[in-house]
C-alpha cells in the first residue's frame, strides 16, 4: 500500500492544533512555536510527496487514497492530486509558515492559543479541499473551512463592530454559495451511477444527462458557490471587507489561498463535469470576467484604506484567472493555474508589508503615510517588488501567467482580450500611485517615529520576493506540473485549440 501522503500532510497541522489547544495558559505564548514548527513540518511533507509525483504523468491523479466512509449513502474518503491540486496543495503549505513568523507580535498573548490553533485547522482544511477526489468529501471541506476563518477574522480583526460585521458577511455569502452548491452535489449523484462509491468523482466525469436543461443547472448550482469563492462581479462584495478587517496573515490566506478554491474549482469540477454546459455558458463568464477585470481595478484606483485596494486588485486579478479557464485553450487555462500560483505570492507579499506598515503606524488610511523610501528603505523596496508583480511587470511572476491568459484568449475571443488589457494600464495606475502618495514626497512623521524592517520581517517578506523574481523569469518547473493536468481537462471537455492561420503569399492580393 502507498504512503498515504496527503492524509498526513492534512494531518499534522490538525494535529498541532490539538497540542496548541492542549497548552496551559502559562505557556499559550508557545502557541506561535508550535505552529511554527508544524506549519514547517508540513511544508517539507510536501516537498518529500511532490518527490514521489511522476511528473511525465501529471494529468493523471497520484498520491491516490481510497477508503469507504459512509458507504449507504455512497461517500467515500478519497484523496488524490494531478498537477493542478498538486501546485495548490504546495502553495498552501507554502504560505502559512510564512503568515505564522509575519503574526508572530501582533496577536496578544492571551489569544495565541485560539489564534494559531485556528490556523493549523486551517490549513488542514485547505489540503482536504485540494486533496478531495469524492465530490461529498470536497464539500464537506469546502464548508468546514468557513469556521475558522469566520473566527479568524470576528475574533481578531480591526474594529470589533466592522470586524463582526465582516466576518457574517463572509459567513453569509459562503454559507448560501454552498447550500446551491448542494443541491447540484445531490442531483449529480442521482444522475450518475450511485452504489458506495458513487460520489468519486472519476465516476461522475462523462455522465451522459437526461437533457442539457438539467446538466445546466447542475453546472450553475456548483458555478455560482465558486464564483462566490473566487469571487467575481457581482458576487463579491463580501472580499473587500473581509479582506480589510482580517489581520493580514489571515487576509494573506484568505485571498491568497481560499479564494483559489473557486477558481480550482471551475477548472477541475465545473468543466470537466459539466462539458456541454461550461461551453455553453463560457460567454456569459467571459463577459462576466471582463467586467470583474476592469470593476475591480477602477475601484482599487479610487481607495483610501490600503487593505481594501489590495482586495479590490485581487477581484481584478480574479477576472484574468476566470478568462483564462473559460476561453478553453490550452494556453488560457495553464496561465490561469499559473496564475493562481503567482497570485498567492504576490498578493501575498503586499498584504504582509501593507500589515507591518498598518503594525507601526496604527492606521490603513493610505493618506497617513508619506516619504517612506526615505525612512523604511527595505520596507518600500518589498512593496515595490511586490507591486510591480501585482501589475505584470515582465521579469515578475504574474506577468508570465498573464500574459498566457491575454494570449490564449486573443486566440478565440480578441475582442475579450482586448478589453482586458485595459486591466493592465488601470493596474499599473492603482499600484504606481499608491507607492507615490505613500513612499515618496515629503515624510509624514508620527510619535513613535519609522522603523525598517527588522530580521524577523525580513525573513517573511525576502522568501516571497525570491519565489516571484524566479517565476518571472524561470516559470518551466511549475508549467511541466500544469501542463499536463490542463490536456487532460481540454480532452475531458472536448475542446481543442485553434488551428493557428498562416498567410498565403499572394492571397487577398
Amino acid at each position: 500500500m502507498d504512503f498515504p501522503w496527503l492524509t498526513v500532510i492534512g494531518a499534522v497541522p490538525l494535529a498541532g492544533s490539538a497540542v496548541i489547544a492542549a497548552l496551559p495558559k502559562a505557556l499559550a505564548p508557545r502557541a506561535r512555536h508550535v505552529a511554527l514548527g508544524v506549519s514547517l513540518v508540513a511544508f517539507v511533507l510536501t516537498v518529500v510527496a511532490a518527490l514521489q509525483f511522476d511528473t511525465a504523468r501529471a494529468g493523471e491523479i497520484q498520491l491516490t487514497e481510497l477508503h469507504s466512509w459512509i458507504g449507504e449513502f455512497g461517500v467515500s474518503y478519497a484523496l488524490g492530486v494531478n498537477g493542478i491540486g498538486l501546485v495548490m496543495v504546495a502553495l498552501s503549505t507554502v504560505l502559512v509558515p510564512v503568515c505564522v513568523l509575519a503574526a508572530w507580535n501582533e496577536v496578544d498573548e492571551e489569544k495565541a492559543r485560539l489564534f494559531y490553533g485556528l490556523i493549523m485547522v486551517l490549513e488542514a482544511m485547505m489540503v482536504g479541499v485540494f486533496a478531495a477526489r469524492d465530490l461529498f468529501l470536497f464539500y464537506v471541506f469546502f464548508e468546514a473551512i468557513l469556521i475558522p476563518v469566520y473566527f479568524l477574522i470576528g475574533a481578531f480583526g480591526g474594529n470589533e463592530q466592522r470586524r463582526r460585521y465582516a466576518a457574517v458577511k463572509f459567513l453569509s455569502y459562503s454559507l448560501t454559495g454552498g447550500l446551491i452548491m448542494l443541491v447540484g452535489v445531490i442531483a449529480l449523484y442521482h444522475a450518475g451511477p450511485g452504489g458506495e462509491q458513487g460520489f468519486l468523482i472519476d465516476q461522475l466525469t462523462g455522465l451522459q444527462f437526461s437533457s442539457p436543461a438539467a446538466e445546466r443547472l447542475m453546472f450553475i448550482s456548483l458555478f455560482i458557490a465558486f464564483a462566490i469563492k473566487a469571487p467575481i462581479w457581482p458576487v463579491h462584495t463580501w472580499l473587500p471587507d473581509a479582506a480589510a478587517e482580517a489581520p493580514a496573515g489571515v487576509a494573506v490566506l484568505l485571498v491568497g489561498v481560499l479564494d483559489k478554491i473557486g477558481t480550482f474549482g471551475m477548472l477541475t469540477l465545473c468543466l470537466p463535469l459539466f462539458p456541454g454546459a461550461s461551453k455553453w455558458a463560457a460567454p456569459t463568464i467571459l463577459a462576466l470576467a471582463v467586467v470583474s477585470v476592469l470593476y475591480g481595478a477602477l475601484l482599487a484606483i479610487g481607495q483610501t484604506d490600503l487593505k481594501r485596494l489590495i482586495a479590490y486588485t485581487s477581484i481584478s486579478h480574479f477576472g484574468f484567472i476566470v478568462l483564462g479557464i473559460f476561453a478553453m485553450t490550452s494556453t488560457g487555462q495553464a496561465g490561469s493555474t499559473l496564475y493562481m500560483v503567482n497570485h498567492g505570492f504576490s498578493t501575498a507579499a503586499l498584504f504582509l508589508v501593507a500589515g507591518m506598515l498598518i503594525h507601526r503606524r496604527g492606521s490603513a488610511d493610505i493618506d497617513e503615510y508619506g516619504g517612506l523610501q526615505r525612512t523604511t528603505p527595505v520596507l518600500a523596496a518589498g512593496f515595490l517588488l511586490a507591486g510591480l508583480s501585482s501589475l505584470a511587470l515582465p521579469g515578475m511572476s504574474s506577468f508570465v501567467s498573464e500574459f498566457m491568459v491575454l494570449t490564449g484568449t486573443f486566440i478565440k475571443y480578441p475582442a475579450v482580450a482586448a478589453l482586458a488589457t485595459l486591466g493592465i494600464v488601470l493596474a499599473a495606475l492603482y499600484i504606481l500611485l499608491t507607492y507615490q502618495r505613500m513612499f515618496t514626497g515629503p515624510v509624514k512623521e508620527y510619535s513613535n517615529g519609522w522603523k525598517d524592517l527588522s530580521t524577523r520581517e525580513v525573513l517573511v517578506v525576502a522568501p516571497l520576493v525570491v519565489v516571484i523574481l524566479f517565476l518571472g523569469v524561470y516559470p518551466k518547473p511549475v508549467l511541466d506540473v500544469i501542463n499536463p493536468a490542463i490536456s487532460t481537462t481540454m480532452q475531458q471537455v472536448g475542446v481543442t485549440d485553434p488551428e493557428p492561420t498562416v498567410a498565403v503569399e499572394g492571397e487577398n492580393k
